[in-house]
């Protein structure tokens, strides 16, 4: 046994939490099984990667910095080279994108560029953790980044219930007066109203406005999630955020641009538009709060990462619309092509049962037996299939009947061949038979 110096319990808790482990797990469980289809990554399609337009976004940047910003050569090579802005060199890039493809008006001053939207969650969630009466709420099933987020600053999270509507918000009432009744101070809920990471689900716009007036009438803040607004299955419309609807500020919207531009990049952004009166008398909005945070966690935003993001921006009229045409078609294809293949290979009315979502990246399997880590290392293992457990999205310790399956990473073919293997999983889990059929197609 190799020498320890410290234990576990001797470092924050938050280092042995499950959803900490949930992130490394799922991010890495991939590469043990590379032979494996896996059905498990939110990651882009990769087809459209090119690395040759780096260097086209990064002079377009270079261009824009001289020749609309009439920066002179030394100050062009300082912005780009040399330490930077806390609140980041793009705001106003990102200001005009929102206002071209969400029609959100935006002071850019409001906005702070992040080290992906995950920076993005956590200066949020740091900022508002004032004390230990402090309470988040987040609808279930919930993103495990967001959980985990939560934990590094010991703000404690209370699932709302979800459903087919996005958000169930008799109950996000009851837990909000609940909290209070025990003490509790509640300063936000997080929402991905757009194609949910896990759930796909999408809130509608009725229920959008009734959840704009309940955190008005509650005194809450709502942290809108958007990572996949932008991709509606085919024949889907786009819906506006709710930040688009906020006319009272009750809303902070976190954005990525790991789906939409490049997820090697690591950009996001947070659009904190919330008036904060100083300390010392002074009222600017929530951003320059969170920047001060930043200031003390990354300092800055790689200049070089958002150039390129300011690059790919510039050379389509700042609208990510117009730049995911392939993207959209791509992921609009491959949801058709995922929720028909369920379809024919489970029969209607069985155990085996699906959601359809009107787009994003994931559709969630319920299964008639538990889901778990155990059973993904079988599936990798034994029929060369990788998925996500449903249970690392509930931050409980109850079993979860199913699954997350992703379409964003893989082609119609790997879809058939993963869900072919996924089914003879399904069989044999619901048979009891795994010894002899994990024996049988385990690779040698």
């Amino acid at each position: 046994m190799e020498p320890v110096d410290l234990a576990v319990t001797a470092l924050h808790p938050s280092v042995d939490d499950p959803a900490l482990n949930s992130m490394n797990f799922l991010n890495e469980v991939a590469q043990h099984y590379p032979e494996a289809v896996s059905l498990a990554a939110g990651r882009p399609y990769e087809e459209f990667f090119d690395s040759a337009v780096l260097h086209e976004h990064l002079d377009a940047f270079r261009r824009h910095l001289a020749d609309d910003l009439g920066l002179s050569p030394e100050q062009v090579d300082r912005t780009l080279l040399q330490y930077g802005r806390t609140k980041g060199i793009v705001h106003h890039l990102i200001a005009r994108n929102l206002a071209v493809d969400e029609q959100l008006t935006v002071d850019p001053e409001a906005i702070v560029v992040t080290v992906g939207c995950q920076e993005a969650m956590f200066l949020v969630l740091r900022a508002l953790r004032a004390g230990p009466r402090d309470v988040l709420f987040a609808v279930a099933p919930t993103y495990v980044g967001l959980t985990g987020a939560a934990r590094l600053v010991d703000l404690p999270v209370r699932p709302v219930t979800g459903g087919p509507d996005g958000v169930d918000l008799a109950d996000l009432r009851a837990q909000v007066h609940r909290a209070r009744a025990d003490g509790l101070r509640p300063r936000a809920c997080y929402v991905m109203p757009d194609f949910a990471n896990p759930s796909g689900v999408r809130m509608d716009l009725a229920q959008r406005r009734r959840l704009l007036d309940l955190a008005a009438e509650e005194d809450l803040l709502l942290i809108e999630d958007n990572p996949y607004g932008l991709f509606p299955a085919a024949g889907a419309e786009r819906l506006p955020t709710l930040k688009a609807l906020d006319t009272r500020r009750r809303v902070v919207y976190l954005g990525s641009f790991a789906k939409t531009v490049l997820p090697g990049a690591r950009v996001g952004y947070v659009v904190a538009d919330q008036r904060v009166a100083g300390s010392d008398g002074t009222v600017g909005p929530l951003a320059d709060q969170l920047a001060k945070i930043k200031s003390m966690v990354t300092v800055n935003t790689s200049a070089i990462s958002q150039a390129v993001i300011g690059g790919a921006l510039l050379a389509h009229g700042c609208s990510l619309v117009a730049a995911n045409v392939r993207e959209r078609a791509a992921y609009a294809r491959n949801l058709r092509h995922m929720v028909d293949g369920l379809a024919r290979r489970f029969p209607a009315g069985g155990p085996v049962r699906w959601n359809v979502p009107a787009g994003g990246f994931f559709v969630v399997v319920t299964v008639p037996f538990a889901v778990d880590d155990a059973l993904l290392h079988r599936s990798a293992r034994g029929y060369g299939v990788l998925w996500t457990p449903m249970a690392h999205f509930y931050d409980a310790d109850a079993p979860v009947n199913a699954l997350r399956l992703s379409v964003s990473a893989v082609t119609p073919e790997q879809i058939d061949l993963g869900l072919d293997r996924l089914a003879a999983l399904i069989t044999d889990a619901s048979a009891g038979a795994f010894g002899a059929a994990v024996s049988a197609r385990a690779a040698p």
